[in-house]
């Protein structure tokens, strides 16, 4: 059976296809201008995606590593590595706040797919830290950590953390055009959360009676297993990215339900 009859035999399939194939070329080109935006008249362009997080782990080590790296080996690789994975949360939350109040030319289009807003802005900030992924790698090595059988697993806990950072994106994104006060409490409750994750110190610090509070905090278990396998080359605890690929596709469906069914409000709220 030929191509052309297939698809008349299944026009709805075809009709599937071509949204699938709009989607993506709406995301690529909405990405590829978040970049360029970003890196307009820069001198540096893409260097500032290495600078961030090399300036934070210079800091750390330096102001921390007697006081809470002394039993941790490789200190700037664990570092290194927490900077990265919080880095890739935390920006993509913060840029996901004002994702329609800061589009409001393409918030007013019709038909224009508002949804795909929070993967451009996800997709933007994993190639941030995709760009840094290679001087961390080098790190490593100069340290003499080699990669595993178990680094196979690092495919998969990039996908839970996307799954959990556009499925917070979308709650965000539709509340703070309601309202406003919403950027200002994410970014206080993001600076705040930066010193509940263990980025520059061992979780093990916190007093055990605190500790599980400290779990709350998704990012925590979110960190440890990309270290569990960067690091210590085994594989990450199972049950933790359960639950949080669990929490991401539960945002996911129902904070995009949310958004959607706000999305013919945005433009007269604004």
């Amino acid at each position: 059976m030929s191509f052309e009859q297939t698809t008349l035999d299944h026009p709805q399939a075809s009709s599937s296809a071509r949204k699938w194939r709009h989607g993506w070329d709406v995301l690529t080109v909405l990405t590829r201008r978040d970049i360029k935006a970003q890196y307009k008249r820069s001198f540096l362009g893409f260097g500032w995606a290495l600078g961030g997080p090399l300036l934070q782990v210079i800091v750390f080590s330096t102001i921390f590593k007697d006081a809470l790296g002394t039993q941790v080996h490789s200190y700037p690789c664990y570092v290194f590595v927490g900077v990265l994975v919080w880095g890739w949360f935390q920006s993509s939350l913060g840029g996901s706040v004002s994702l329609i109040t800061g589009n409001f030319a393409l918030a007013r289009q019709p038909r224009f797919p508002l949804a795909m807003l929070p993967f451009v802005t996800v997709n933007v900030r994993f190639l941030h830290m995709a760009i840094a992924l290679p001087l961390m790698f080098i790190l490593l090595w100069c340290n003499g950590i080699y990669p595993t059988v178990a680094w196979l697993a690092l495919p998969g806990l990039a996908v839970i953390q996307y799954l959990l950072c556009v499925g917070l994106a979308y709650p965000l994104a539709s509340l703070n055009v309601l309202h406003r006060d919403t950027q200002h409490i994410v970014s206080v409750l993001l600076q705040l959360m930066m010193f509940v994750t263990p980025i520059f110190y061992r979780i093990e610090v916190v007093p055990e009676a605190m500790r599980n509070w400290f779990y709350l905090n998704p990012m925590v278990s979110m960190v440890a297993a990309w270290r569990s396998v960067l690091l210590d080359g085994v594989w990450p605890e199972a049950q933790p990215l359960w639950i949080l690929g669990g929490i991401g596709l539960f945002f996911l469906v129902l904070g995009r339900k949310m958004f959607i069914a706000q999305s013919h409000r945005f433009v007269e709220e604004m």
